[in-house]
Order: structure tokens, then C-alpha cells, then sequence
């Protein structure tokens, strides 16, 4: 359905590096440098996210109500991805990871906010 998701980053550098592991947790490899617009593109699955300097100029601040959902395998594909966001800069939020029973039905859910504040998931529909 999406091509492609920017997020803005304020340090691009730190943001590489939680990105690239991150990233890594899904099988994709590390970002490609755009230095024209110092930001990161990473590519995989047939969609991109490109991490950088919001193009306006202006400091980068997380959407209210936005959140980036990331496709998961399995439960244990989420937990680790999880896990190296939060050891690589990311903050754990909401409830700890798990299933949960939902109107769409039993989703495996794990948020965390990246080292701009940008909100992610990690999902994995159960049925």
C-alpha cells in the first residue's frame, strides 16, 4: 500500500546507527547515504524509509498520532527487534512487547520511540 516513509532525524548520524540495527533485525542491510540531503535510505521488502533532515530546514519533531508499523516474522522477530532498538538508543513504550487480542484480532505489538522521538511498532498479525 506505502511506497515509501520519511522520518525526520536531528542527529543523523545517531539515527543512522539505530536505523542500521534496527533495520538489520529484519533482514534489510544498512542505509545508503544521500549526502545531497544528508539522510539514510534503507530499501527492503519492496518499500523504502529514508531517515534525515526534515527537507523544510527546520528541527524534526515526532508526528502527534503517528506511528511506523514494521512487518515481523514472528514473535521472536519482534522481540529482538525490540531489544536493539532499545539498546541502540530507542526508548521501550507502552506495554512490553507481546499479544494482544484486538478488534482486528491477535496481533503480536511492540513500540518504541527512536533517538528523535519518532514512534515504530513492531507487528505481527497471529491468525
Amino acid at each position: 500500500m506505502f511506497s515509501h516513509v520519511h522520518l525526520g532525524a536531528n542527529d543523523v548520524e545517531e539515527s543512522r546507527k539505530f536505523y542500521d540495527a534496527l533495520m538489520a533485525t529484519l533482514g534489510a542491510g544498512p542505509g545508503t547515504y544521500d549526502a545531497e540531503r544528508n539522510r539514510y535510505i534503507y530499501s527492503h521488502d519492496g518499500a523504502m524509509l529514508i531517515v534525515g533532515e526534515p527537507l523544510d530546514g527546520k528541527e524534526a519533531t515526532p508526528g502527534n498520532g503517528m506511528t511506523i508499523g514494521f512487518k515481523v516474522a514472528d514473535e521472536d522477530m519482534g522481540r529482538k527487534w525490540y531489544e536493539t532498538a532499545c539498546a541502540n538508543g530507542g526508548t521501550g513504550i507502552e506495554e512490553a512487547p507481546g499479544v494482544r487480542t484486538k478488534a482486528v484480532g491477535e496481533l503480536f505489538l511492540a513500540y518504541v520511540r527512536d533517538p528523535s522521538g519518532n514512534k515504530l511498532c513492531a507487528l505481527k498479525f497471529m491468525g
